[in-house]
């Protein structure tokens, strides 16, 4: 849907918090409510030669207990016994990428625990914070909920979606 999005899917790989491969290949599915706002976020950013970056999206609920196994901590992971938006296919971890590829620096890297990637920490150079916001403000325009502690994670509100569980099939 999106040909020119970038993936850097770390659940696929050993590039995560708990540092190990939880994917056996990297997929970024989503309601099709949900990728149709993702897209739409997509196309407002490349109006400004930007992208978009995606490191998770729909996560089946047998990758949530092994997180959770490794933090069973609910700032971070959600209890796979209530199931998380990513469990619903309704939620995204990403970031803004220039029209390189790159990155745009948002003061840590993804699945960073701890304040400095809360949203409401202010103590970062203010091309951090600009980046942070464009993200965030984009992101809230299209109906998608930031969490406080993850600048990289959002929920798409405006429906709710029962928790899944498929697996998919990973090309030969």
């Amino acid at each position: 849907m999106l040909p020119d999005a970038v993936l850097d899917l770390r659940y696929a790989t050993d590039n995560n918090f708990v540092d190990t491969v939880m994917y056996d290949c990297g997929r970024c599915f989503l309601r099709p409510e949900v990728a149709l706002a993702i897209r739409d976020i997509h196309n407002e950013l490349a109006e400004q030669g930007l992208g978009l970056k995606f490191f998770d999206c729909y996560r089946p609920r047998p990758i949530q207990y092994k997180l959770w196994e490794k933090v069973p901590d609910p700032r971070y992971v959600a209890d796979p016994q209530k199931g998380s938006m990513h469990n619903r296919g309704a939620a995204v971890d990403l970031t803004i990428v220039d029209a390189d590829g790159k990155e745009l620096d948002m003061g840590t890297d993804f699945d960073f625990f701890g304040p400095r990637a809360y949203h409401n920490y202010t103590e970062l150079p203010d091309t951090i914070l600009a980046n942070r916001q464009l993200l965030k403000s984009t992101m809230e325009k299209h109906q998608f909920r930031p969490t406080s502690t993850e600048w990289w994670h959002y929920s798409y509100i405006p429906k709710s979606y029962p928790l899944a569980d498929m697996l998919w099939e990973c090309p030969l």
